[in-house]
């Protein structure tokens, strides 16, 4: 039997990265004469990566946006977030004694994003937390990325571990629903990006805080989902 995989989502679960995602799009929206977004628009923009999250803004705006007008609104992105990294963006309360208590239980950890895999490595190496990590897949490591399970799946194979053995931990509804579609443990965290409350989704579990993630809890789900399996 492999160690329990505890895995992440990046933006919004481990990592509190809307001010940079913010000023980076807002950058993007200069670039286009377009309206700023607020704090409050970034809950129904993020999630499906920076170049979905730029189109929905502009859909928002009635912009035009054709493949070539995305694709270099997206490298513009691009360029101006990762001169940046890490900005403001740093771990949530909390977050890095949680590693620390499951690591030290023997369990492993990995990241699940839908953030290109390049950029959620830049990110997590200025931030000193890249070697926490058996396995960091973005949105464009495999064919599919969440809600799909196989994404999940495929995070958990990289990080040598087994999807009976394993929990997801996010905070919008495609973390959500990929674990389900993977049918691994879901936990969600309130104090991420969702647009919506996250117990609509239906998790395992609502994690208030990361003060309250300990290697009990995690084998405590990985067995009540070996039961009802």
């Amino acid at each position: 039997m492999t160690s329990p995989l505890v895995i992440f989502d990046l933006d919004g679960t481990l990592i509190d990265t809307a001010p940079d995602l913010m000023a980076s799009l807002n950058h993007v929206m200069d670039l286009n004469g377009l309206e700023h977004v607020a704090f409050k628009d970034m809950t129904w923009l993020v999630g499906q990566g920076a170049k979905v999250m730029i189109e929905r803004a502009w859909a928002h705006h009635d912009h035009p946006s054709s493949p070539e007008q995305l694709e270099s609104a997206f490298e513009a992105f691009l360029e101006h977030y990762s001169a940046a990294m890490p900005g403001r963006s740093a771990p949530y309360p909390g977050l890095v004694a949680a590693l620390d208590r499951l690591e030290a239980a023997g369990m492993g950890l990995a990241v699940c994003t839908n953030k290109t895999e390049a950029l959620a490595l830049r990110l997590l190496d200025s931030l000193d937390l890249t070697h926490r990590f058996a396995a960091i897949t973005g949105g464009d490591t495999f064919a599919v990325k969440k809600p799909h399970g196989d994404h999940i799946l495929g995070t958990i194979a990289r990080a040598g571990g087994c999807p009976d053995n394993a929990v997801m931990i996010g905070d919008s509804v495609n973390d959500i629903l990929a674990a389900q579609n993977a049918q691994v443990p879901a936990i969600a965290i309130p104090f991420g990006y969702s647009d919506k409350p996250v117990a609509d989704f239906k998790p395992d579990l609502v994690l208030e805080h990361f003060d309250g993630l300990s290697p009990d809890l995690v084998s405590e789900l990985i067995a009540a989902r070996r039961r009802v399996g």
